[in-house]
């Protein structure tokens, strides 16, 4: 048994705050930049693949740590097809509709991804937890339900939403199926973030038609915040944190999250939040967090007579 993980220690919750407040300024920065997500996403893309080599090859330098293999690549080659069309998908999703409604819509992929771990890698769940997966989708629709009139919110966005949920459960799944067969960290970030390219790069060109390069400085400035902040900075910690917290533990810290966003988006777009949608919010929070915590708990079972 992982004795890190069972003893929670401090340096663990901090960095998991720090995780979670990067993550949640990702929204707001790309609606701030003004610019086409799709090619933020692209170019965000690009700074990961060489922060992460570069550390690749410094590790190399200093350990003798062999490149990743053809075989890691192989591995990894799904969980990068959908992680490449879904940051471009939801990059494009956020300047179409609210904060408010990306940030919730995206809460429900825990509860698809329950029982999808039961079919694709005969996991066995609490199937308990889906009772408080109801709470949340409640909240979901208050959220969704009271927008403000003459929002930033759209169908259009909303749908695009949806497709997110449907690339980063395909992304969770084979990711977890390359970590299973070996692959560790630092190599599965390293392989990923590139190949993430051969579905991200089509994507940015058929929405921009060839604007690639159109981005405005303050485009070019949210660029290199998100390389750092989300692409190796917020990754990095989440995986630091395993250490040292319990899944479930992190999972309910992550819950906060959306409403971080809002607030975010509330602060610097001036995006404005009723009181019917607060209330939603609190749902699904809570919502969440109970899911999480009891999906994580051991399934009791019957012994054998």
């Amino acid at each position: 048994m992982n004795t890190a993980a069972a003893r929670p220690r401090p340096i663990g919750f901090v960095a998991v705050a720090l995780a979670v407040l990067s993550f949640s300024i990702s929204s707001a920065a790309i609606k701030w930049s003004a610019s086409t997500g799709s090619v933020v996403a692209f170019w965000r893309m690009i700074g990961a693949v060489v922060g992460w080599w570069v550390v690749v090859a410094l590790i190399r330098q200093r350990t003798g740590r062999p490149w990743p293999s053809r075989r890691t690549w192989k591995l990894v080659l799904p969980a990068g097809l959908f992680f490449g069309a879904n940051i471009a998908v939801f990059f494009t999703a956020i300047t179409r509709t609210s904060i408010a409604h990306a940030e919730f819509i995206t809460t429900l992929t825990p509860l698809i991804l329950l029982p999808a771990g039961a079919v694709f890698f005969g996991e066995r769940p609490n199937w308990s937890a889906l009772k408080f997966g109801l709470i949340s989708v409640v909240g979901i629709t208050l959220v969704l339900a009271f927008g403000p009139d003459g929002g930033e919110a759209t169908l259009g966005g909303d749908l695009l939403m949806v497709v997110v949920i449907g690339t980063w459960t395909g992304y969770m799944l084979t990711s977890k199926r390359a970590r299973s067969h070996g692959v560790d960290v630092l190599d599965f970030m390293a392989c990923m973030m590139p190949l993430g390219l051969i579905t991200a790069g089509p994507i940015a060109v058929s929405i921009a038609r060839g604007g690639l390069f159109s981005l405005s400085p303050r485009g070019w400035f949210v660029v290199a915040l998100l390389t750092f902040v989300t692409g190796m900075l917020a990754h990095g910690l989440i995986i630091f944190a395993q250490r040292h917290l319990p899944v479930a533990t992190i999972s309910i810290m992550q819950s906060g999250q959306p409403a971080l966003s809002v607030f975010w988006g509330f602060l610097i777009l001036g995006e404005s939040v009723r009181a019917p949608q607060i209330a939603g919010m609190a749902l699904v929070v809570v919502g969440l967090s109970l899911f999480s915590w009891t999906s994580q708990r051991p399934v009791p079972t019957t012994p054998a007579t």
